[in-house]
Formats: structure tokens, C-alpha cells, sequence
């Protein structure tokens, strides 16, 4: 069940989501007992983000009532495990043609699915230009992405990882040996270099709660620009977000990286071992 403010969601209210398309979200994954690793990271996004997007305050404890309340209700039902939740904060009352009028009003819109395993399996990416909209902003215009995402199913890879151009000659498209790497479609990616240490890309990208999360967890990271041309010499890649924690990304276009490596383990073992914050008081 979708619900807006703790209530079912109204076909009204989802129709004006749906055609204007404005509004911003995090999704967070609840573990089975109601526990959420970075859960404050995630209120803290949506604050900020409806501050940006809105400019208007948005009230944590009021988003995770309705988060908790939506967990309560699934397991009410007789559903269990862990669940991926959705908390999408939009105004029903703007629209396309006057999106500043009236004054902002944003509801918080709760979705929930079930969650899959916390490590899936290795990603095939292709590697395209592209450079989000406002990317520090988690908002909901995915057309972009999701459009890059489809070309990229339909040539039989798994994902998209985004770049951009080099500052070097030769690089206008984004996708020469000097384009920079900066995000996956709905994801961060890192790298382990030859050191063994994790490189996270220095770039315009949205600074992801798990990305956040590991980099606290897995202290000595870089955070440097990764260009294409220097893949061959990592010595692996990774995707990450709240929905599959640390996944490793087996290759980027004619580039393949080993089916894993020890720093993979110990940043997922790190991940695994953060402490789950309590939805409950």
C-alpha cells in the first residue's frame, strides 16, 4: 500500500506525482525488527533536500513515524524479511504550469517492496556520458538515467556508469580515455587500486548514504578523479547504495575486473557490522 501522511495515497494525489514529476526521495532498507544502518543520514538527505527542492522544513520525526507505521502494517499482514522502502516528499497542489504557486505544502509519500539479498550478484556495466540534473539533489527525474539504463539492458549489459569529459583534448563527449568516471544509474561506484586502497571519484555526484556509511567504516580511502583510460590498472570496481550494499562490478565495457577481491569482503563485512538504528523509540 502506498500511503501519503500516514493515510492511503489517493489516485489524485499519485496522478499529480506522476504528470508533474517534481519531488525528491531517499530509499532506505529496513532489516527484519525494524533496523536501518545510516537511518539518520537518510532523514538528514530529505531535510536538506526538501530545504533545496522546496524550500520548506521538513520534520524527521514526522518521516519516520510514517516509515515505521508502514513496517508495522507489513508485518500486520503476515509479511516478513527485509523491506526497501520508499520515502518520496512531493506537493500535490503544484503542477507543470504553476510550480511555484501556491506556497509549498510537501506530503511524504511511503512506499514498500521486499528487499533482495543484501550482496547481489557481479554487475556487467557500459560506460555512457551523462551528468545528472542538480546531482547533489536525490530527486525524481529519472528519465535520464532510466532512458541509459534501458539502451544499456537492450545491448545485454546489466547497468549504465555515467562519465563525463577530462579536462584533456579529445575528451567533448565524455567518453574518451580522459572522460571521468563519476556515478552508476542509481548507485555510487568505487575502485580498489593496485595498493589496495579503496578510490572513491572525485566528482560532481550524489553523495550517497552508503557511500557516506563505508567511507566512515573503511577509513584511508582517496577520493581522487578516475578517468577510463587508467581501468586497466585498478584492481577492482564496485557499485553501491542502500538497496544492495557493496556489489562488485565484474567489468565496464571490454574491461574486466576479477570476480572479486579481499578489499570487496572487507568492505562488505564492514558494512554488514554497522550498528542498525531503531525505527521504534
Amino acid at each position: 500500500m502506498a500511503t501519503v501522511d500516514g493515510v492511503p495515497a489517493s489516485t489524485a494525489q499519485l496522478a499529480a506525482l506522476a504528470l508533474t514529476n517534481y519531488g525528491h526521495f531517499t530509499t532506505l532498507r529496513v532489516e527484519e525488527g525494524g533496523g536501518v544502518r545510516g537511518l539518520g543520514l537518510h532523514l538528514e538527505r530529505l531535510v536538506r533536500d526538501c530545504a533545496a527542492v522546496f524550500g520548506a522544513a521538513l520534520d524527521p520525526e514526522r518521516v519516520r513515524g510514517h516509515v515505521r507505521a508502514a513496517c508495522v502494517r507489513e508485518a500486520a499482514d503476515g509479511r516478513s524479511g527485509a523491506l526497501n522502502v520508499r520515502v518520496t516528499v512531493f506537493d500535490p497542489a503544484l503542477d507543470i504550469v504553476r510550480p511555484a504557486e501556491p506556497a509549498a505544502d510537501p506530503r511524504v509519500l511511503v512506499t514498500v517492496r521486499p528487499a533482495g539479498g543484501l550482496f547481489p550478484p557481479p554487475l556487467r556495466v557500459t560506460a555512457r556520458p551523462y551528468r545528472r540534473d542538480v546531482p547533489a539533489v536525490k530527486h525524481v527525474g529519472l528519465f535520464g538515467p532510466l532512458a541509459l539504463r534501458r539502451e544499456a539492458r537492450r545491448a545485454g549489459f546489466d547497468d549504465v556508469l555515467f562519465t563525463e569529459p577530462g579536462p584533456g583534448p579529445g575528451t567533448g563527449t565524455g567518453h574518451g580515455g580522459d572522460a571521468l568516471v563519476t556515478e552508476g544509474c542509481t548507485w555510487n561506484v568505487g575502485f580498489v587500486d593496485a595498493a589496495g586502497r579503496v578510490v572513491w571519484p572525485a566528482a560532481d555526484v550524489l553523495p550517497g548514504v552508503t557511500m557516506r556509511l563505508l567511507r566512515e567504516a573503511h577509513p584511508g580511502a582517496l577520493v581522487r578523479p578516475v578517468r577510463m583510460g587508467e581501468l586497466p590498472a585498478l584492481r577492482a570496481a564496485f557499485a553501491t547504495n542502500a538497496a544492495i550494499g557493496v556489489r562488485t562490478v565484474h567489468a565496464v565495457d571490454g574491461h574486466r575486473f576479477p570476480a572479486d577481491d579481499p578489499v570487496l569482503a572487507e568492505l562488505r563485512a564492514a558494512y554488514a557490522a554497522l550498528p542498525l538504528d531503531r525505527l521504534a523509540d
